[in-house]
Formats: structure tokens, sequence, C-alpha cells
């Protein structure tokens, strides 16, 4: 398969470019890093992206991240401003993407835990992976020539827990092995319209 990687140099898109590497074609894309530079908050970009490269089987978008938040001076610009990559950044990557992936390919975005955990200083980040889970719900039902689209909602990262692990003590920190092998089955199995819940 040929596989398109956005966010291939962070945390979770480096392990995943590793294990798929020795089995399929892999390009890797990011803002600063990667075969091809994509900036995922302009959709213009992200078109560009895809005039670069053709006939993919698969894209996967690893290239997420939100800022920390305090909810009494939490301000709708600061949800724009944090929406804009993580939740319409990924949404243009499959409303732009299904006239560029070959027949039968899929997507894969990435959400997280706090859609369905809340905690404190993360609200803008459970309001967007909870719409990125709305948005799978239904752009799988949509999507035409037999296109698939499903997204991996990873928990309290391994790799990351030494970094971010005091700030949510109550999470318990998941391995990079579920974590990638989440992001291989979901692309291998079939599945589509899937919210696949990695969080211990």
């Amino acid at each position: 398969m040929k596989i398109l990687i956005i966010g291939a140099n962070g945390t979770i898109g480096k392990k995943i470019t590793k294990t798929l590497s020795g089995e399929h074609e892999i390009i890797t894309a990011g803002r600063n890093s990667g075969d091809i530079r994509v900036d995922i908050t302009s959709k213009k970009s992200i078109q560009q992206m895809y005039e670069e490269v053709k006939s993919l089987d698969a894209c996967i978008c690893t290239a997420t991240s939100g800022s920390m938040d305090n909810f009494s001076s939490l301000t709708e610009m600061d949800l724009l401003i944090n929406m804009k990559g993580k939740l319409l950044g990924q949404i243009n990557i499959v409303l732009t993407g299904q006239h560029y992936l070959n027949d039968n390919g899929c997507f894969i975005l990435t959400s997280g835990i706090f859609a369905d955990r809340p905690a404190k200083g993360v609200t803008g980040g459970g309001l967007i992976s909870g719409a990125l889970h709305s948005f799978v719900l239904s752009a799988a039902i949509e999507l035409e020539r037999g296109l698939r689209v499903n997204v991996v909602s990873p928990g309290m990262v391994e790799d990351s827990a030494k970094d971010f692990g005091h700030l949510f003590p109550d999470l318990k920190p998941v391995s990079m092995e579920k974590i990638v092998h989440a992001y291989v089955k979901t692309m291998e199995n079939g599945i589509t319209g899937e919210i696949i819940r990695v969080y211990e």
C-alpha cells in the first residue's frame, strides 16, 4: 500500500512510520519535516500536499496537539485557535482527500481520551475530540468509492507520560505498542465509522 503519514515525526507518528515502513510505501508529511511539507491549518496547503502525492491507499494523521486551557478565562477565540488544526485540519484532510485517495482507500484520524473522560484544563481538547468522533460517524456513511474513515482515540501515551503525566495523575499510561497496533488494525481490517479507544 502507498500510505501518507501526516505528523510522522511526532511521538505516535514515528512509531507508526517505523512499523509500516517494512511492508508498505510510506510518504511522510509535516509542518517542518518529512518528505512533504504541510500546514494542516491551511486548506490550500492540504490540497497542495495531495497534488504532490498521487494514488494513495491510506492517509494517517497524527499531527494533532492542543494547548491546556483555563476554564475561567476560556474564550471563543481560544477554542477556535485549537479547532483550526486538530479539528478542522483533520476534517479538511478527509473532505479534500476524498477526491485524491484510490478507491477503497482509508483515512485514520486522531482524537483523544478527553472526549470521554473530562479533566481540568482540557475543555477545548475534549470538545475537539468529541466533535471528531461525530464527524467520523457521519463521514463514514457519506464517503463514496468504498472510502473509509476511522479515528483512533489514544489515552495517556506511554512515551509522553514523563512530560505530561503529572498533569493527569488519574490516567494510566498506555503502551506505544497498543496504540500503534490500533492504527494498523484500523487500516487493515476494512472497518469504517469506528472510534478506536485505546485508554489502557
